[in-house]
C-alpha cells in the first residue's frame, strides 16, 4: 500500500483552476431572474416598511400620549397639593397643653 504523496506546486494549481472554472460555469448556467417577480419582491418590501414605520409611528405617538398624561396628572397632583391649605404650626403652649393632656389620661389610666 502506497503512502499519501503531497501534491506539488503544478498539482494544486491544476486543481484550484478546475475549481475556479466549475464555480464559473456553475454561475453561468444560473437562470437569470424574472424581472416581473423582483418587482413584485420590491413592492411587497416597500409595503412592509411602511408598515412598520406607521407602527412605529403610532407606538410613539402613544408613548408621547401616555407622557402627557403622566405629566398633566403630576400637575393636577401638584395643584390640587398647593391648594391645600396648609395647617398653621401649633404654638408652645398647644403642644405644652397636648402633651400635658396625654400625661394625665395616662395617669388616670393606671389608676
Amino acid at each position: 500500500m502506497a503512502g499519501y504523496k503531497t501534491p506539488d506546486f503544478s498539482e494544486r494549481a491544476a486543481a484550484s483552476k478546475a475549481a475556479k472554472l466549475a464555480a464559473l460555469e456553475k454561475l453561468r448556467n444560473k437562470p437569470v431572474a424574472d424581472p416581473a417577480a423582483i418587482a413584485a419582491r420590491d413592492a411587497k418590501e416597500v409595503a412592509r416598511k411602511a408598515a412598520a414605520a406607521e407602527r412605529r409611528a403610532e407606538r410613539l405617538a402613544a408613548a408621547e400620549a401616555e407622557k402627557a398624561a403622566k405629566v398633566a396628572a403630576a400637575e393636577a397632583a401638584r395643584e390640587a397639593e398647593a391648594a391645600k391649605a396648609p395647617k398653621p404650626a401649633k404654638t408652645a403652649e398647644e403642644l405644652k397643653a397636648a402633651r400635658d393632656a396625654r400625661y394625665a389620661a395616662r395617669k388616670a389610666r393606671k389608676r
